[in-house]
């Protein structure tokens, strides 16, 4: 049990602790001997008690998350309005009120009642007799409309402070795993095996003068900038986002061999749309880790299409032995998920398959 669950549940201890001491305190009598237990034995005692007790706990896990939270109001004040009615009709602390006055006290049980010359005259009404005892506040229990109004707000209270650290918490944790992700794919991608590689891929360009040197020179400066510069933004122009993936395969290309074919194509209208940068390079950087093979002839696919309300992405490739560490793979994958769950809540659907030797990933994005 963690700390802050051990903190809530001492102060729901200690809350009801002293809601239920309330009656024992002002129903009692303070130099009265076994004042108490008629108030325990009474059952209005604890219908008074888990009535408010019921109401508080019906509001906090069931009414305020399943309604209140989202904003189906009508249907909360509904559930309210009944049980507020339900509190006028059970009347809990009237009747535990009524009910104590009745029973008679130590001092009384114990003495002898004084002879009727002593007693004092009973109250009659012509037309009723002796009147019966009405609640002290009408027929209104305002007391228990009082308690019910306060459980219920204290119910809100609590419920959309808890609320409100959540969404400061996820807010954190979006900012913590959009950082993560970004060191994720710096180490992944632009790190010294990729820089060199395409080095030295462009070096040969250079020695054999071919009119291709500067191009690819040019795409992977192009690269450096977006993820320095574009990452720090949450979301980007899907066109410059095309640009740098196209640029990454590319320079990918310069190292494959003739048996390798890449499939990548863009359709729809990139225009005003946005995208999460680098969401989409963790899928397409282990297409070129795991999909590649300078002895077997191999296919890669890659497509990406702007839809009027959605982004979709696909990707397959043939899954060849390798003898690489898939950690920072996993890592990857974990931190693009986290990221889309922050990103695009409940606006995203990922299916990740391996299946027949081909590890496939379908992606769509709600714009």
């Amino acid at each position: 049990m963690t700390q802050t669950l051990r903190s809530a549940l001492g102060a729901h201890v200690l809350g009801w602790l002293i809601f239920l001491s309330l009656p024992l305190i002002f129903m009692t009598g303070p130099a009265e001997e076994d004042s108490i237990t008629p108030v325990l034995l009474s059952p209005y005692y604890w219908l008074f008690n888990f009535t408010f007790l019921f109401v508080f706990y019906f509001n906090i896990s069931f009414l305020i998350p399943r309604y209140f939270l989202k904003h189906k109001y009508s249907l909360y004040f509904t559930y309210l309005f009944i049980l507020f009615s339900c509190i006028l009709l059970l009347r809990p602390f009237d009747n535990l009120f009524s009910q104590m006055n009745r029973q008679p006290r130590f001092s009384e049980r114990s003495s002898p009642p004084p002879p009727p010359e002593l007693r004092p005259p009973p109250r009659f009404r012509p037309d009723r007799g002796t009147p019966p005892r009405q609640p002290k506040f009408g027929h209104l229990d305002m007391v228990s409309i009082f308690l019910f109004i306060t459980v219920v707000a204290l119910g809100l209270t609590i419920q959309i402070a808890q609320q409100w650290r959540v969404t400061e918490k996820r807010v954190v944790q979006a900012e913590a795993d959009k950082a993560t992700a970004e060191l994720s794919f710096l180490k992944a991608q632009i790190n010294p095996h990729f820089l060199f590689n395409t080095l030295n891929n462009i070096y040969s360009l250079a020695v054999m003068q071919s009119p291709n040197t500067a191009n690819s020179i040019m795409k992977l400066s192009n690269i450096m900038r977006h993820v320095t510069d574009d990452v720090s933004e949450d979301f980007v122009s899907l066109s410059s986002e095309v640009t740098c993936i196209r640029d990454y395969i590319d320079l990918q290309k310069l190292r494959l061999s003739k048996n390798m074919h890449i499939d990548f194509s863009v359709s729809g209208n990139l225009e005003q749309k946005s995208i999460a940068p680098l969401i989409l390079m963790t899928f397409i950087e282990n297409v070129f880790k795991y999909g590649i093979s300078n002895r077997h002839p191999a296919q890669i696919t890659i497509k990406l299409k702007a839809a009027e309300k959605c982004i979709q992405f696909f990707c397959q490739n043939q899954i060849f032995e390798t003898h690489r560490n898939t950690e920072r793979t996993g890592i990857g994958l974990a931190n693009t998920r986290q990221r889309l769950a922050h990103l695009y809540p409940d606006k995203h659907t990922l299916n990740i398959s391996s299946e027949n030797n081909l590890f496939t990933v379908g992606l769509t994005l709600q714009a």
